[in-house]
């Protein structure tokens, strides 16, 4: 009996060193937080000036720096500014979700959101990290190399299409694009006719699934039906998809399995 509880006690101190190595890899939230020079004053004159309409909100700031940790990006950043100042930033009455670290509204944060999907543990290298989303089932995600060779540029996932489009900026230059250009020439042909009467009160883990499908030759969105469904179930299909349809086009699209 002595010796199982002292196998039992060897390996527990095994599964606690691996678990305190895997800790020491990530850099201190006291490195993260830049105090001299945090981009956050500059996306508030973005967001000041945005004529699109901007729901910033709210921060826990316990969240906040447990977010900021996981996610391994400083303050300096404007990614690690809106994870450090935002719950999230809802844009266009929700259509658009910039993911931060996570609030009521937006029941969701960068960090958990990307584990078990482009990541397995906090710390690994990325692939791609998905940083927002919209009502229409389509996702952005900043490239880490997965989707194509420009690096740090954001990529859109397209509902019509299920191929990831690059947008040609980074994620700063993908902030002003939410907040200042024409979203409905962006989203031609995947917004119906009255989409901002369902979009205001639109739970921030839902998105809108469409029939016939968006990428089926021919629909019109006029004339599909729709219902809500888990941005997660959203999220996992058109991955899943996406390889099925573009797989004879050496389109990459990783995704990590919990």
């Amino acid at each position: 009996m002595k010796k199982i509880f002292k196998v039992i006690f060897i390996f527990s101190l095994f599964l606690f060193s691996l678990n305190v190595k895997a800790q020491n890899k990530l850099i201190s939230i006291d490195k993260l937080v830049n105090n001299t020079d945090p981009a956050w004053p500059l996306v508030q004159k973005w967001i000041a000036s945005a004529k699109n309409k901007v729901e910033v909100l709210p921060v826990d700031s316990a969240m906040a720096k447990a977010v900021l940790h996981n996610s391994q990006i400083t303050t300096y950043a404007t990614l690690g500014s809106v994870i450090y100042n935002t719950g999230g930033i809802m844009v266009d009455n929700g259509w658009i979700r910039i993911l931060g670290s996570g609030s009521e509204k937006l029941n969701r944060n960068i960090a958990e959101w990307n584990k078990g999907k482009t990541i397995k543990e906090y710390g690994d290298n990325v692939p791609y990290l998905l940083v927002a989303d919209d009502a229409v089932g389509g996702f952005f995600a900043i490239n880490y190399g997965g989707l194509g060779k420009d690096i740090k540029n954001v990529y859109y996932l397209e509902p019509n299409t299920l191929t990831w489009q690059p947008l040609g900026a980074g994620y700063g230059e993908f902030l002003v694009f939410c907040f200042d250009s024409d979203l409905s020439q962006f989203y031609k042909g995947l917004r119906w006719s009255n989409w901002n009467e369902f979009i205001n009160n639109l739970d921030g883990t839902k998105t809108y699934s469409f029939r016939p499908y968006l990428w089926e030759k021919g629909t019109d969105i006029e004339k599909c039906t729709r219902k809500l469904v888990g941005i997660e179930e959203m999220y996992r299909f058109n991955i899943m998809k996406s390889k099925a349809l573009n797989a004879d086009k050496g389109i990459k699209n990783t995704d990590t399995k919990q």
